[in-house]
């Protein structure tokens, strides 16, 4: 069974900056599309940022340049590095996995489609 077991959140100033990680147990297919996504009170869910197996990456404009995405094949866990954080940034981050590698960049804005999900953890930026 696939677990995924989000960790890093918090509070900070706008301006700071925090790391997330996504620990993923229980997936074996070499084949991987890992993400974040993000959620704020009242608003849909939307896409932050994936990573697929062969190393390509896709973010949402809102975030571009000031958030980083990457995955740790040793340890089977992902990060998000976010920099240079606003306000806007406020929501509950969730990761999320599927096996479709080679759509992963367009499977980020299909949310929905995903098989895997965290339970999430919050990121609140204050002014």
């Amino acid at each position: 069974q696939v677990q995924l077991v989000e960790s890093g959140g918090g509070s900070v100033q706008a301006g700071g900056s925090l790391r997330l990680s996504c620990a993923v147990f229980g997936y074996t297919d070499s084949n991987y599309c890992i993400g974040w996504f993000r959620q704020a009170p009242g608003k849909e869910r939307e896409a932050v940022s994936s990573i697929d197996s062969d190393g390509r990456t896709t973010y949402a404009d809102s975030v571009k340049g000031r958030f980083t995405i990457s995955h740790d094949n040793a340890k089977n866990t992902l990060y998000l590095q976010m920099n240079s954080l606003k306000p806007e940034d406020t929501a509950m981050y969730y990761c999320a996995a599927d096996y479709r590698a080679a759509i992963c960049g367009w499977l980020l804005f299909k949310g929905a489609e995903w098989n895997y999900w965290g339970q999430g953890t919050q990121v609140t930026v204050s002014s």
